[in-house]
């Protein structure tokens, strides 16, 4: 009877370690983060910079400035399928003593671009893009507080086009070519179209400056694009992107290039603290600068718009 008790159970023994093996066997091995075709990536940052006088001969002013930068990106690549979307929100502050808070950066995009590639050796890919941009606060010619000069989608910016996009090593290296993108150029302020701000059409006002005629609400256009964008680690802990686009009207001024060139470089200290440069660029045929005279605004015409940044903070990256 014992003998039976201890062949019953060296039985069990054996019909389990045998189902664990079994089950270690089959079971499929979790694929490696380079291989899988989804990918999600969450970069928040915050630049921060104080000033300070005490008894300063030289005099002075004591201020602050804030700076906060969220990107994220999802993105999915599987054989010859490439889908990238990304979310883009800057907003940024400055503070002096005696004054009132300063916006000095307002940006939201979300671009989405589609890529087929034609074969496994091709370094081409049938391309589809989409980008949307605008701000989120109101913006005033300082220290004028009282006349808005731009507000959520006005302007707003959105691009839609077909194309064909060249990439090698597409996440380092990608130029674009759209020979049909549309553009709209949104002004969603009654003040602000009815004035053409932003190159709508103005409102129609009669002899009494009644309006007769509300301004354009929307611009529309049809050209071509042209998008570079370069990403690489130049030195140890340096990284750099540049992005360029280039775009002209076919129906408007065909020739008149509209440019918007974003570059930064970042400098890593360690895990979490990062200083950065940027510079951006725009020039746009439709924009007209303002410069104020003796209390009057004055139409300087397009001019090149520059912006540069430098900065010291704390990135997180999930």
């Amino acid at each position: 009877m014992k003998l039976l008790r201890f062949f019953i159970v060296l039985l069990v023994l054996c019909s389990t370690l045998n189902a664990q093996q079994n089950s270690v066997i089959i079971t499929k091995k979790p694929l490696p983060d380079s291989l899988k075709p989804w990918k999600i990536k969450h970069k928040v940052g915050v630049d921060l910079s104080e000033v300070t006088f005490v008894n300063w001969s030289a005099g002075g002013s004591n201020s602050i400035s804030a700076l906060t930068n969220i990107v994220s990106s999802v993105s999915y690549r599987k054989e010859r399928v490439s889908w990238v979307n990304r979310a883009v929100l800057r907003l940024g502050g400055n503070k002096q003593e005696g004054q009132r808070i300063r916006k000095t950066d307002d940006v939201v995009e979300l671009s989405s671009n589609f890529g087929f590639q034609k074969d496994s050796l091709s370094n081409w890919y049938y391309s589809s893009r989409f980008n949307a941009k605008t701000q989120i606060l109101d913006g005033y010619n300082y220290p004028n507080r009282e006349k808005r000069i731009s507000k959520f989608f006005a302007p707003g910016y959105v691009f839609v086009g077909l194309g064909a996009e060249y990439g090698r090593n597409i996440e380092e290296f990608s130029l674009y070519l759209s020979p049909l993108t549309y553009k709209g150029t949104f002004v969603l302020d009654e003040a602000l179209s009815n004035a053409g701000a932003f190159g709508v059409d103005k409102a129609v006002l009669d002899s009494q400056g009644n309006v007769i005629k509300d301004g354009e609400r929307v611009r529309s256009e049809i050209g071509i694009l042209l998008q570079g964008t370069y990403e690489t680690n130049l030195f140890e802990n340096i990284d750099l992107r540049s992005q360029v686009e280039l775009y002209t009207d076919y129906l408007n001024s065909f020739g008149n290039v509209d440019i918007d060139w974003e570059f930064l470089l970042d400098f890593k200290v360690n895990s979490y603290v990062k200083a950065g440069l940027g510079s951006h660029l725009i020039y746009d045929d439709d924009i007209d600068a303002f410069e104020e005279k003796d209390g009057e605004q004055i139409n300087k015409g397009p001019k090149i718009q520059w912006k540069q940044i430098l900065g010291i903070g704390v990135v997180v990256v999930f």
